[in-house]
């Protein structure tokens, strides 16, 4: 058995074709490329009891040998693709189960399911891989074009590899980095094996909502902050095509803002324990990415206000013209980040395989503690910034949403540690308080894009909209102010 390890990165043909010609391979390649086609044929059961286990069996014909390999386990993060792999050599295109020890057959593939095994899809392409010296590590890079097919479908492969044959992981994101200032890319999660399944299941993607990892098993502050960074770079990676390229669905803009507030949020416990120069870098990278994810929400949500008036004022067919010309101009400026967000990313990738960690696992306090001063220190916060809301400005509620926002997440981060049913209290509570605050939020946005836009509708237009824009925020303050005497009596979860 081994542990392959690699880097999948999703590429348009022509981008390919460009790296292809490009001097930064030749200048660090230790073989010459080689170019060969791979006809792979993937076999399970008609239950698809691998594929539940997050296990892939193919038999691969290259040239005239035929390789068996089984492949699970591991994880995906950042698009480094890490699994268990059994690899033997079989004598022709039918399965052959004697070339590995009897226990790995049955701890990993029974009997029961080899019984009963079959083809499922195939993938077909041609691999131009060459050997890389990059800074000490050898990497093989890989450039794959082809197509994977069921019965009756198919859907193209173009993909860029990155295995690590020896040496530090972290050099693989580093390379990344170096082709990103060639040519741009998607780091790819999903394998070429679930690619197929996929195509067989009538995949449709959809937005990805957040989930939060269980952090009690783990043995130290730093392990469990680690997970939480790396699920929330997932849930990033998830919704970011789909935030790029789906303008009509909100809900992958809104789930990536999620993403990016709870990454900050756990960012801010990490940098508690040990400061680093580049942590600062990366947690100013994401707030000024933030900003612009949040140009877009403030547009959608405006327009949304717009159309659930009870009446259209004189001029307000241009006001909406106007308004979508600059959502769609808040849109591009999106998409034009979407280098820049893959860039981000491999930033975070190759810190979080750095020696930060052993350096914070030195300095960093017992994680209960941790999690109770934390926690004390946000809910302290938020109690004084709530006191006689019913007086608070714009400025002074939008500092009280951010102080639930940080207190609500910080919260779901470490509610495991605690006494569970309290915390789903505490946190529901605090959630319908964060939902109001959201909504008067909108409106003072609304009101200000409303003011931008003064000069596309007749003054007494943008005063009736304004007006029942204020009434909305007036209704949603009386709400608040019972919900936050509601919430302030619940107890806190976190105390011994």
């Amino acid at each position: 058995m081994s542990v392959e390890t690699e880097l999948k990165l999703r590429i348009l043909p022509d981008d390919l074709a460009r790296l292809r010609r490009h001097s930064l391979f030749k200048s660090h390649q230790v073989t010459v490329p080689e170019t060969r086609r791979l006809h792979n044929v993937y076999y399970d059961t008609p239950a698809l009891d691998l594929n539940k286990s997050r296990m892939a069996l193919r038999i691969r014909r290259v040239g005239g040998r035929w390789i068996q390999t089984l492949k699970g386990g591991g994880q995906v993060r950042a698009g480094l693709h890490q699994r268990f792999e059994w690899e033997t050599p079989v004598p022709s295109a039918r399965l052959d189960f004697t070339g590995l020890d009897a226990v790995v057959w049955d701890e990993h593939l029974p009997l029961a399911w080899r019984e009963h095994l079959q083809p499922v899809f195939t993938t077909d392409f041609y691999r131009a891989s060459r050997l890389l010296d990059w800074h000490g590590t050898i990497i093989e890079v890989c450039m794959d074009k082809g197509e994977v097919r069921t019965q009756n479908l198919s859907t193209p492969i173009c993909e860029l590899e990155l295995e690590l044959k020896s040496g530090d992981s972290q050099h693989l994101f580093s390379l990344a980095q170096a082709i990103l200032d060639i040519v741009p890319f998607e780091l790819e999660t999903v394998s070429k094996a679930e690619l197929g399944f996929r195509l067989m299941a009538g995949f449709v993607a959809q937005p990805v909502k957040s989930e939060l990892p269980d952090i009690t098993g783990a043995n130290h502050l730093t392990s469990a902050l680690q997970t939480l960074v790396w699920a929330c770079l997932q849930h990033w990676q998830g919704n970011l095509r789909g935030a790029l390229s789906c303008a009509d669905d909100a809900e992958y803009l809104h789930q990536l803002r999620v993403a990016f507030r709870r990454l900050r949020i756990v960012l801010r416990m990490v940098d508690k324990i040990c400061a680093d120069e580049e942590l600062t870098c990366l947690r100013e990278a994401l707030s000024a990415m933030s900003g612009v994810l949040g140009r877009v929400r403030d547009w959608d949500v405006f327009i949304g206000n717009l159309h659930a008036l009870s009446f259209a004022p004189p001029g307000f067919e241009a006001l909406l013209t106007a308004c979508e010309t600059q959502r769609a101009a808040s849109n591009a400026a999106l998409r034009a980040q979407g280098s820049a967000m893959q860039r981000l990313l491999l930033r975070f990738a190759v810190w979080m395989n750095g020696n930060y960690w052993q350096q914070a696992e030195l300095t960093a306090p017992d994680m209960p503690e941790f999690a109770r001063r934390c926690l004390q220190q946000l809910h302290k916060r938020y109690q004084k910034a709530s006191e006689q809301s019913d007086r608070l400005d714009e400025v002074a509620l939008h500092d009280l949403r951010i102080d639930a926002k940080k207190l609500r997440y910080s919260a779901e981060c470490f509610a495991g540690l605690f006494n569970a049913a309290k915390a789903e209290v505490y946190i529901s509570g605090l959630s319908e308080v964060q939902e109001f605050l959201g909504d008067i939020n909108d409106v003072s946005v609304a009101r200000s894009l409303l003011a931008r836009l003064a000069d596309t509708l007749p003054a007494d237009s943008v005063a009736l909209i304004d007006h029942e824009i204020r009434l909305k925020s007036s209704k949603n303050l009386k709400l608040l102010n019972k919900k936050l005497k509601a919430f302030n009596q619940e107890p806190v979860f976190w105390k011994k």
